[in-house]
């Protein structure tokens, strides 16, 4: 995708002030980028556990202190108020609203994590002339919920979302060599193949995303998903969740 965007700042300032509320595949080469996880302090450490069991879906980033909405380490002059293009306000395990800002939301006791991304790493397939389909045809990546389930916490349990790239099935092999040493953003696939093996009844049926169709000498392609913790909170039913909207994410200024 070709944008006008040379600095991850500059992209941050269209995002706060509501000039950009796309989704964010492709939207600035070589930076790593972030989902997103807000949960109040009493879910926190429980939340962080399970992360650190399902490093796959969930790799941490970072993690601010309650009440702290500015980013320490991953980016500089962040807001996390703001600079999210769609959030996701779920309440008791349902999604109540999306909203382009969460101010009138935040608490002073609200904990926030960056998770990996897999949109990281698709500047690298593209640098090795790898097609990613998604972006070509100017649409979100297509995510699913499997029945891999994950390991379970305390409090958080429940199946595993991914994100599928078509891959033609010549170049399978140096995608995946590619996407392995990207271990905070998801890493290698977790299944290559038949989406009926993971649970996926409709690949043309997305839980999350857009349809990307898949042509003769293509391959579908997963990989674990950062929307993973917005499959479990409709399990899990914690009393506030707030995420990025699936597809729109926080952009760091981290170099791949």
């Amino acid at each position: 995708m070709n944008t006008n965007y040379t600095t991850p700042y500059q992209f941050r300032q269209d995002v706060r002030n509501t000039l950009w509320t796309k989704p964010t595949t492709g939207v600035i080469d070589a930076f790593v980028q972030a989902n997103v996880v807000i949960l109040p302090k009493s879910y926190a450490e429980d939340f962080e556990v399970y992360c650190n069991l399902n490093s796959k879906p969930c790799p941490i980033l970072e993690v601010l202190q309650a009440g702290d909405y500015n980013t320490q380490t991953i980016a500089s002059d962040a807001d996390i108020r703001t600079d999210v293009p769609l959030y996701r306000i779920y309440h008791n395990g349902k999604l109540s609203s999306e909203t382009t800002d969460i101010l009138k939301e935040w608490r002073d006791d609200l904990v926030t994590f960056f998770l990996g991304c897999s949109f990281s790493f698709e500047y690298a397939l593209q640098e090795s002339g790898i097609q990613v389909k998604h972006q070509t045809l100017g649409k979100n990546v297509p995510m699913y919920v499997t029945t891999i389930q994950t390991t379970s916490s305390e409090t958080f349990y429940g199946p595993m979302v991914v994100s599928m790239r078509p891959i033609p099935e010549h170049q399978i092999e140096q995608c995946i060599d590619i996407t392995t040493p990207f271990t905070n953003n998801h890493g290698s696939p977790i299944h290559v193949g038949s989406p009926h093996e993971i649970g996926i009844t409709n690949i043309n049926q997305p839980d999350y995303g857009d349809s990307v169709p898949i042509e003769p000498g293509e391959v579908p392609v997963f990989w674990a998903c950062g929307v993973t913790p917005q499959a479990v909170a409709l399990l899990a039913k914690p009393e506030l969740m707030i995420t990025h909207s699936p597809g729109h994410m926080f952009v760091t200024d981290m170099l791949l």
